[in-house]
């Protein structure tokens, strides 16, 4: 199945709950519940496959407009900051939630992968 502009809210909750469900996991499974470790930032980034002047580019935009994905200026993709919104400063769990998201946005047809850095 392919992310369509039909179908983009329900992929980007499908996504967000992945996210979720992952961040909240490795929280009680790894961290124990307790904010610690290295802070970080991690998100989603998505590649467009077609140029954004052609039909295909404006229809991919809408859809990539319709998931919120926002534009990522310094190199012309798009991103997603902190999918699962989680509340904790570790990386770790941060990357676990955008990680999930960025498989379920892949298994829709999207060229997506999970970056984050160190804070």
């Amino acid at each position: 199945m392919r992310v369509t502009l039909e179908n983009a809210k329900q992929v980007r909750l499908e996504a967000f709950s992945a996210a979720v469900v992952a961040t909240q996991k490795y929280i009680d499974e790894v961290l124990k519940g307790e904010d610690a470790y290295t802070c970080g930032f991690a998100w989603v980034k998505v590649k467009p496959q077609h140029k954004g002047n052609t039909k295909e580019g404006r229809q991919e935009r809408k859809i990539f407009a319709a998931l919120d994905l926002q534009k990522d200026w310094t190199d012309k993709r798009f991103q997603w900051w902190n999918p699962s919104k989680s509340y904790f400063q570790n990386i770790d769990c941060k990357e676990q939630g955008a990680i999930a998201a960025a498989k379920v946005l892949k298994a829709y047809g999207l060229d997506a992968w999970m970056e984050s850095r160190l804070d």
